[in-house]
């Protein structure tokens, strides 16, 4: 939705914006708008960053975005969580941040960071190496786990469908499991995903390095729930099971005989 000219112009903004505030000292570019990311930028990548403060003043700054670059054109902002912010701009753009000072930042994970604004002690550089730390600890599979917890998964969700809660069986079934059958398929086929892959999002990019499973996984969510719930499963033992000691298949038929799945 943003053009390249008007992408660089608000991270140039946004740069200068932040040195100029009493209270911040840092701001971290994360994702496509820092410069490791640049590559894959394209027309729907937003701005992602964490604007740092001085220690303490989070609670007394995070209430005036004011800021922020070009105040005019923007159409929204809205609050997530404590430290979280979303903002619109009235062409589509998005920013979405943290503003927080580095201590409320302390579990951060990150990838793709820039830093453009730091202090003379070097907080936010400290801070970016820190969270790279924890996200590289943090990237580990374990498919054996994962994969019964597909099942976990959509046996409870069929289940809460199947009392009448619509919603959260929904949640059950399209969200968390194949939240877990995604990660079981990237540990299972870990040498196939490419550069790619995001290390803290296993989800992203997965039908870049999974086009053939990604399509049919996808395929499966545009199914009425019951049905999107057998298809998963189907997929789940078709992908991972074949030639995999580890695969919980005694749980698998148990699952299907308590839904009444029949093949």
């Amino acid at each position: 939705m943003t053009d390249p000219e008007r992408f660089a112009r608000l991270s140039a903004d946004l740069v200068g914006r932040v040195r100029e505030h009493d209270g911040l000292i840092g701001l971290v570019l994360l994702g496509s708008a820092s410069e490791e990311g640049r590559e894959r930028r394209d027309e729907w990548s937003d701005h992602d960053f964490f604007a740092l403060t001085d220690v303490g003043r989070g609670p007394e700054i995070r209430p005036d975005l004011s800021w922020l670059p070009d105040q005019h054109r923007l159409v929204l902002t809205a609050r997530e969580g404590e430290i979280g912010f979303v903002a619109i701009y009235d062409d589509g753009h998005v920013f979405e941040f943290a503003l927080s000072d580095a201590a409320e930042l302390a579990g951060a994970l990150v990838r793709d960071a820039t830093v453009v604004v730091d202090d003379a002690a070097g907080t936010t550089a400290a801070l970016v190496d820190e969270s790279r730390i924890r996200a590289e600890a943090a990237d580990r599979f374990d498919p054996a786990n994962d994969v019964r917890l597909v099942l976990v998964k959509l046996l409870i969700g069929v289940g809460r469908v199947r009392r009448g809660e619509g919603l959260v069986g929904s949640a059950f079934i399209r969200q968390w499991a194949v939240q877990q059958l995604v990660r079981a398929i990237r540990a299972r086929f870990s040498t196939a995903s490419t550069s790619l892959r995001d290390t803290i999002d296993p989800m992203r990019r997965f039908e870049k390095d999974f086009p053939r499973w990604g399509a049919h996984i996808a395929s499966a969510l545009e199914l009425p729930i019951e049905e999107a719930a057998y298809e998963l499963y189907r997929l789940t033992r078709e992908i991972l099971e074949p030639g995999w000691s580890d695969f919980p298949s005694e749980a698998a038929d148990v699952v299907a005989r308590r839904l009444d799945w029949r093949a």
